[in-house]
């Protein structure tokens, strides 16, 4: 999924930057603005994944912790 939206990250950005030289301010906005939203999404999945992973080896700790305990 980090590839799609990089892709469409790239896309948003290569669009952006043709309307600019056309001069077609608008449409150049709109499309940096969609880029920069597929690359706000691939960061977000980014950090999602990493928190997760980083959650689960803590819940397992705590199971643990609580069979040492009964």
């Amino acid at each position: 999924m980090k590839a799609f939206w990089m892709v469409l990250a790239g896309a948003g950005g290569v669009l952006a930057a043709v309307f600019l030289f056309r001069g077609d301010y608008d449409k150049a906005f709109v499309a940096a603005a969609a880029g920069a939203v597929c690359w706000f999404l691939n960061y977000r999945q980014q950090l999602r994944a990493k928190l997760n992973s980083r959650d689960e080896p803590i819940e397992e700790e705590e199971e643990s912790d609580e069979e040492v305990r009964s």
